[in-house]
């Protein structure tokens, strides 16, 4: 399944939404040049130096050392991709659930809401392979969170989605509980399957997604408790 559309409707305009759409956009034009500039090795030097380095930031963290930059990188890796296939399928998600979770935390919490399930998601993926030297860039921990959110806010909304069928396919609207219920298990086996490894599987930072999944769902518990909503 792939989600195409959150056709519900909207208080406000998604300012933080499309500020951070933008940002990683801009981000991954400047990696382009780097590539055009230097080649692949200058993106695998961004990469090391601002991507998030497990194993640098244990050795940081035990040091005391908070703002070091491999501490640094637990932000600006949020804001690197690896690639089109990358940064288009993350924006795709952040574009979809992002304008509506904005619109129920308000853009300050919410903005709160994507730094915060960022952070987890680093501490997730660090916990798990606390020995691992490759790094780790993307946005998908702390749009995992805005996914949480999502869930918890709005399970019944329906998400105009992409069914594929074998060869064919079919527009769907999926209710949220599914559609995020199904992506969610995806990455708790996938973790299963990776118990015990030292890198990332098939390059995929799936403890990232968990932590943040369940950081935003954890953020947006009261207000979900304090309004029901659909």
């Amino acid at each position: 399944m792939i989600p195409l559309r959150d056709a519900n409707p909207r208080r406000r305009q998604a300012i933080v939404t499309l500020a951070l759409v933008a940002a990683c956009s801009l981000v991954f034009a400047w990696e382009l040049w780097l590539v055009t500039a230097g080649g692949d090795g200058a993106l695998e030097d961004l990469a090391k130096n601002w991507g998030l380095v497990p194993r640098a930031v244990v050795g940081e963290a035990k040091a005391g050392h908070l703002l070091s930059q491999p501490m640094l990188a637990v932000f600006t890796s949020m804001f690197l991709h690896g690639g089109w296939a990358h940064i288009l399928g993350n924006m795709l998600f952040l574009w979809i659930f992002g304008g509506r979770v904005e619109d129920r935390f308000g853009p300050v919490a919410f903005l709160a809401l994507y730094l915060i399930g960022g952070v987890a998601a680093a501490a997730g993926q660090t916990l798990e392979s606390p020995a691992s030297e490759l790094p780790m860039i993307g946005a998908s921990g702390a749009i995992s969170a805005v996914l949480g959110a999502y869930l918890v806010l709005y399970p019944r909304a329906r998400i105009q989605s992409l069914v594929f069928l074998g060869f064919f396919y079919q527009l769907v609207a999926v209710p949220a509980a599914i559609l995020l219920g199904y992506w969610f298990l995806l990455q708790v086996v996938d973790g299963v399957a990776a118990l015990g490894s030292t890198d990332l599987t098939g390059g995929v930072a799936v403890y990232a997604h968990i932590a943040g999944f369940v950081a935003g769902a954890v953020m947006a518990l009261p207000l979900r408790l304090g309004r029901s909503v659909g």
